[in-house]
């Protein structure tokens, strides 16, 4: 991994605690979770703004994968390995948070290993960056209604048609980014004429575990 990715990460996991502290001191009678779900919903838009910034055709945002570098895709793979790195520093910051929580949940902690683990690949191979962008697009598009979900009830907005809405937004724009368009990812991953595909074993890897993500998505909606 690069040195200035790597100061990109420490960095973020700094920011994304300080910005934690923050929260809990201006919102001192607010849960843990309340402030760590404020500090997610701010990584979800820099995380998406980054990730969109970093497609160069939305007419096919997982193309070219395979093209002679230009300056423009320079430019994009910066941008992409800073999405990266933003990801990856929340990941690592949110992951200790876990471990503080009044209920650890085991398969949340899996979860973020498994996606850590991932990225840290991405950017220590220089591999999957486009791939790595359009599934934060995918995974993080209904994040925002899934927290704002959880802030409404600690709000005292449960059962109220508000909560009601934003739950039926995340089932809906979940079941489209994950379930509908999810399975897009691997399989033009898997069907590009891509010869790292095929030469390395840690790209195979992280491709069959894009697979073995968007099958689970249909059970996780409704676990």
């Amino acid at each position: 991994m690069e040195d200035n990715i790597v100061v990109w990460v420490l960095f973020g996991v700094i920011s994304w605690s300080a910005v934690f502290i923050l929260v809990r001191s201006v919102l001192p009678k607010r849960s843990f979770d309340f402030c760590n779900r404020l500090v997610s919903t701010v990584h979800v838009f820099l995380a998406v703004i980054l990730s969109c910034l970093s497609v160069q055709d939305w007419r096919c945002p997982l193309c070219p994968l395979v093209s002679p570098p230009t300056t423009s895709q320079v430019v994009l793979e910066i941008l992409q390995k800073r999405a990266m790195a933003v990801t990856l520093s929340y990941l690592i910051y949110d992951f200790i948070c876990c471990l503080f929580d009044t209920q650890i949940s085991i398969d949340n902690l899996i979860h973020h290993i498994v996606s850590i683990i991932g990225l840290g690949a991405a950017l220590v191979y220089r591999m999957c960056g486009l791939v790595m962008v359009t599934t934060l697009c995918l995974t993080e598009m209904s994040s925002p209604f899934l927290h704002l979900r959880e802030i409404l009830k600690e709000l005292g907005y449960r059962d109220t048609n508000l909560n009601f809405s934003a739950d039926l937004s995340f089932a809906v724009i979940f079941t489209f980014g994950r379930i509908v368009l999810g399975p897009f990812v691997p399989y033009v991953t898997l069907t590009t004429d891509n010869p790292l595909l095929i030469k390395s074993d840690s790209h195979k890897l992280r491709t069959g575990g894009l697979v073995i993500v968007v099958g689970s998505w249909s059970s996780v909606l409704w676990w």
